[in-house]
């Protein structure tokens, strides 16, 4: 290469490191390769040299274009780095800093309940099992030993979704009994569950919401009775509201997929007009529970003569509206900063049995 392209190419080297931001570099690289740049005016020189000489010039001047948009190509690449690194080190969070108080975030009085629902349970043994909320009509009724005629079925009590072609319909589930059934269908006893879980009804009112959590429990062995469900409700509820001297009874009632079934009141006091759990010659009902019923485990292919068990299942936020003072089911739902910073719980109070539910 000639002594004046090596000298262009030195030239422009150094004006290129010399660039301190793209813009910079494409002035340098104008000034170079531009309609007006060094290297089109040796071009137009090419017209006045000999055949021989040109196409010997005309060579050198490809390659040294070739080695300019290399060198600008390249330089191009480190200033872009560098833009990027400095935008990061201007726009970087130093996560080490603690969290402005604004900013803080509470637990939603219904994950907490869930999570000191989950502490009990788990340190009595159970599983947490879950399943769809999408349901089908075996297993959210018909497994259930619930009859094509009950109320439950009908239009205004489920939310239905649209008739597929061969005549069935899914629905949003009910309740999350149908993950007891998922349950016992995929495996053989003993079975220890707990399925908390959003479930949906069409209806709406103070203590009502179309969308609302649940808890069930099932337990399933060869020699499960009466007397396991009622010991195992009463140390739930007495350990949930974190107090030894609740009084609890258990009344008869009937649910389709439970026999016998009972409803479960805890004693409660309402002196001057005030809610409070514990004794007081008061009952309120919180939860219904049952033997699972034979029809039920047979439709899980489970023998209920080698077999039985018992299920239970509580709203969650019923109990918290219960343990916390909560009046109005709505504002569950309403998405009010002011109520959440006002009822809900620290991050980090995460409920165990040895740490304390609530502190």
């Amino acid at each position: 290469m000639s002594n004046d392209l090596i000298q262009l190419e030195a030239w422009l080297t150094e004006a290129a490191m010399a660039a301190t931001s793209v813009g910079t570099l494409d002035t340098v690289r104008v000034e170079t390769l531009g309609k007006k740049g060094r290297l089109t005016a040796l071009l137009k020189e090419l017209g006045t040299l000999a055949p021989d000489q040109r196409a010997q010039r005309g060579a050198e001047l490809n390659v040294f274009k070739q080695r300019a948009t290399e060198i600008l190509e390249r330089r191009q690449a480190e200033l872009r780095d560098a833009e990027v690194e400095a935008r990061l080190a201007a726009e970087r969070i130093d996560v080490t800093l603690t969290v402005r108080p604004e900013t803080e975030g509470r637990v939603h009085p219904v994950s907490q309940t869930m999570d000191e629902i989950i502490a009990i349970f788990g340190q009595m043994g159970f599983t947490v099992a879950e399943g769809p909320d999408i349901e089908d009509d075996f297993h959210n009724f018909t497994a259930l030993n619930i009859p094509p005629e009950h109320p439950a079925r009908q239009m205004h009590d489920t939310f239905y979704l649209p008739e597929q072609s061969g005549g069935s319909r899914f629905l949003l589930r009910t309740h999350t009994s149908p993950v007891q059934i998922r349950t016992m269908r995929a495996g053989q006893p003993p079975i220890r569950i707990i399925a908390p879980g959003r479930t949906y009804r069409c209806d709406s009112d103070m203590t009502h919401t179309p969308m609302f959590h649940q808890v069930e429990g099932l337990v399933i062995d060869r020699t499960t009775h009466f007397g396991h469900l009622k010991g195992c409700i009463i140390e739930f509820i007495r350990t949930y509201f974190e107090s030894g001297d609740v009084p609890v009874r258990f009344r008869p009632s009937f649910f389709p997929f439970t026999e016998p079934s009972a409803e479960v009141d805890i004693g409660c006091s309402r002196a001057g007009g005030e809610l409070k759990i514990g004794p007081g010659g008061g009952w309120l009902e919180i939860l219904g529970c049952g033997m699972v019923h034979p029809n039920v485990l047979r439709a899980c292919n489970i023998d209920p003569d080698v077999y039985q068990g018992f299920a239970f299942g509580v709203g969650i936020e019923r109990i918290a509206m219960l343990k916390y003072g909560i009046p109005d089911l709505r504002t569950f739902y309403e998405s009010d900063l002011r109520w959440l910073r006002h009822y809900g719980f620290a991050a980090l109070d995460v409920p165990t049995l040895t740490g304390g539910l609530t502190r």
